[in-house]
């Protein structure tokens, strides 16, 4: 598989929700960056998706385009649209994405977006006050982090539940 096909693997399996066609994707050492979570790496990363993809995925649409790679780099933009569960604003949030490979998997994947365009969207006046700010940027990666400490724990007392 070309690495022009794994990312389009990638994103394929993003749209139809599809976490663990996602994941196959990674290398095991993923290291994932974005203006939301900030960096997070191995398994983290995997059950950031994980996270995002149990919530109402009814709403979840995802379109890709603009695919390229070569043999160590490539690059694709992604929108998604759905509401955020907290507010349930309407979000469409536009993303541009970077990787890096090795050993026939993506190592490095980081998304780039408009954090201040988002905030608004997502959290209406206090996003459009407060998006653009160093603070805000702070709070917010805190918060996902937290969120994602709370799914991690729900998940592994499942499992040991099982």
């Amino acid at each position: 598989m070309t690495n022009t096909e794994l990312i389009n693997q990638f994103y394929a399996s993003f749209a139809k929700k599809d976490i663990e066609g996602m994941l196959a994707c990674y290398h095991p050492l993923i290291e994932f960056e974005d203006p939301a979570f900030g960096k997070l790496e191995g398994k983290r990363a995997g059950d950031m998706w994980r996270m995002l993809l149990s919530n109402d995925k009814s709403e979840l649409e995802i379109t890709f385009s603009d695919v390229q790679a070569d043999d160590n780099t490539g690059s694709a933009n992604w929108t998604a649209d759905y509401s955020l569960g907290q507010t349930g604003r309407k979000v469409h949030n536009v993303i541009s994405a970077r990787f890096e490979f090795k050993d026939k998997r993506i190592y490095r994947h980081r998304d780039d977006f408009n954090l201040h365009k988002w905030a608004k969207q997502a959290l209406g006046m206090s996003g459009f006050l407060f998006g653009w700010t160093a603070f805000f940027k702070r709070k917010l990666q805190k918060r996902a982090n937290q969120n994602l400490d709370y799914f991690i724990q729900k998940e592994a007392a499942k499992s040991n539940r099982m």
